[in-house]
C-alpha cells in the first residue's frame, strides 16, 4: 500500500508536473485586471511629456526673482490641457495651474501664496523657487523604459500605469481552466428539495470560487452518480480544461470508483494519500496533460485540500511564483492537545489581547463535515506531524484564511 506523504512532499510533487500555461490573450485594461502579464512591458510614451507644473501660481525666471520683492508683467495663462503658446521674457510672468506645461523661457514656480495679482501686475513678495515645483519631462518614465515584467498578476496600480504607458490591452496568460466535478449518489444541487437519505452539494461552490479568486476560470460539470457510466461521461466533458477537480470517492472504498473510472481513461496516479487531517484520501495524477486533483468529499476536507494543493496549482499554472506563507504566530487561549502522525489544520479565530498580543481560539469542534465553524473561523492553526503539547498561552503557529 502507497504510504502517505506529507503536505510539502505532496505540493511538491504537484509543482513539479505544473508548467505554465504558453496560451497568450490580449485583454482589455478592465478585463486584464487580476490576470497574469505574459510579457514585459515597455512604455510607449514619456510621463510627464512635458515639465509641467506642480503648483498653482506663476511660471516666472529665477533671474527676474532672484531679489525680492519682484515686480512682474503678467503676459498670459497655462492651465492643465491648455498651454501658454509663447515664450516668456525678461520681467515677465505666466498664470500656471497644477498639472500645466511650463510656458518656454520660464525655468521657476511661484506659489500664488506668495505673490499678489493687481490687474497685470504680479508682484512676488517672499519664498524661493523650489525644483519640487516642477515635474520635469520624463520624470516619471520614458519611452521605451521596461515597467511591468512578465509573469506579474495585474493589480490596480499595475492596470493604472499600463494606461499611463499608453497601452488599452494587455497580453496576458490564458487564465487555467479548472472543471469541477462533485461525486456521489447522496448529492442534490441547491435548491433542490433532498431525499431522505441526500445532502445538499456545497463544496462544489466553494472550490470554484477558489479558483476564481487564484485566477483560473471554474466550469461546473454538476453531479456525477456513483456508477462508471456517469462518472465516464462526466470526466469526458472536462476534456480541454488544464485541470479536474473531482470532489468526493477519491478513497479505496466499494463505492469510491473515481481512481479507477480515471485510471481507465489513462490516468497515470501519482499519489492518494496525504499524511494531513483533515484531508487524508487526496489523489493526484495526469491524465494526459490534463492535471487531476482528487479532493475529500467532507466539506473542510476539501476546501482546506484546495486551499493547500489546488491554489498553489493554479498559480503555478498561471506562471505565478509559489506563496510563501508568513509564519504568523498567536498564543492559544486554550490548551491543545499532543498531535499525532499527521499534520493537523484546526480550524481558529484570533482576537487581540489587551496587550496587543494576538491570540487564537481553536473551534469547539474540528469535525471535518461541519462548515458552520469553517465559515466562522479566520484562520487553521498548524499543527505539525508529532508536535508536542502546548498548555495555553503558548505560541502556535497560524495560516490565515482568505477563501
Amino acid at each position: 500500500m502507497q504510504p502517505a506523504l506529507t503536505v510539502d512532499e505532496a505540493l511538491a510533487r504537484i509543482l513539479a508536473a505544473a508548467a505554465p500555461i504558453a496560451d497568450v490573450e490580449r485583454r482589455d485594461l478592465l478585463a486584464a485586471h487580476g490576470q497574469v502579464l505574459a510579457e514585459p512591458l515597455a512604455a510607449r510614451r514619456t510621463q510627464p511629456p512635458f515639465d509641467a507644473s506642480a503648483m498653482d501660481g506663476f511660471a516666472v525666471r529665477a533671474a527676474d526673482i532672484a531679489a525680492l520683492p519682484a515686480t512682474l508683467r503678467l503676459i498670459g495663462e497655462a492651465a492643465a490641457g491648455r498651454s501658454f503658446g509663447g515664450t516668456l521674457g525678461a520681467g515677465e510672468a505666466v498664470r500656471i495651474f497644477t498639472g500645466a506645461p511650463v510656458p518656454a523661457g520660464a525655468d521657476a514656480i511661484v506659489i500664488q501664496e506668495d505673490a499678489d495679482l493687481s490687474g497685470t501686475t504680479v508682484t512676488v513678495r517672499e519664498g524661493k523657487p523650489s525644483i519640487e515645483h516642477i515635474r520635469p519631462r520624463g520624470g516619471d518614465f520614458a519611452a521605451a523604459d521596461v515597467l511591468l515584467a512578465a509573469n506579474r498578476k495585474l493589480t490596480s496600480r499595475d492596470i493604472t500605469l499600463a494606461a499611463a504607458m499608453g497601452y488599452p490591452t494587455l497580453p496576458v496568460r490564458r487564465p487555467p481552466l479548472v472543471a469541477i466535478l462533485a461525486t456521489g449518489d447522496e448529492l442534490v444541487l441547491p435548491g433542490i428539495e433532498p431525499g431522505p437519505d441526500q445532502i445538499v452539494c456545497s463544496n462544489t461552490f466553494g472550490v470554484a470560487g477558489m479558483v476564481r479568486a487564484a485566477g483560473g476560470t471554474p466550469r461546473l460539470l454538476g453531479i456525477a452518480r456513483d456508477t462508471e457510466t456517469s462518472l465516464g461521461e462526466a470526466v469526458d466533458r472536462a476534456a480541454g480544461a488544464d485541470v479536474l477537480v473531482t470532489i468526493g470517492g477519491a478513497s479505496v472504498g466499494d463505492h469510491d470508483l473515481v481512481g479507477p473510472v480515471l485510471k481507465s481513461r489513462g490516468m497515470k496516479l501519482d499519489f492518494w494519500k496525504i499524511a494531513m487531517r483533515p484531508g487524508k484520501p487526496l489523489m493526484y495524477g495526469k491524465l494526459g496533460a490534463q492535471h487531476v486533483l482528487g479532493l475529500p468529499g467532507n466539506p473542510v476536507s476539501s476546501l482546506v485540500c484546495a486551499r493547500l494543493f489546488l491554489r498553489p496549482l493554479i498559480r503555478a499554472l498561471c506562471g505565478l511564483p509559489p506563496e510563501t506563507d508568513v509564519a504568523l504566530m498567536a498564543r492559544t487561549t486554550t490548551a491543545i492537545t499532543a498531535n499525532g502522525p499527521r499534520a493537523h489544520y484546526m480550524r481558529g479565530t484570533t482576537s487581540r489581547a489587551p496587550d496587543g498580543t494576538l491570540e487564537v481560539t481553536p473551534a469547539a469542534s474540528q469535525d471535518s463535515s461541519l462548515m458552520r465553524p469553517l465559515a466562522g473561523a479566520d484562520c487553521l492553526i498548524v499543527r505539525p506531524i508529532g508536535a508536542a503539547a502546548v498548555e495555553r498561552g503558548g505560541e502556535v503557529p497560524l495560516l490565515l484564511l482568505d477563501f
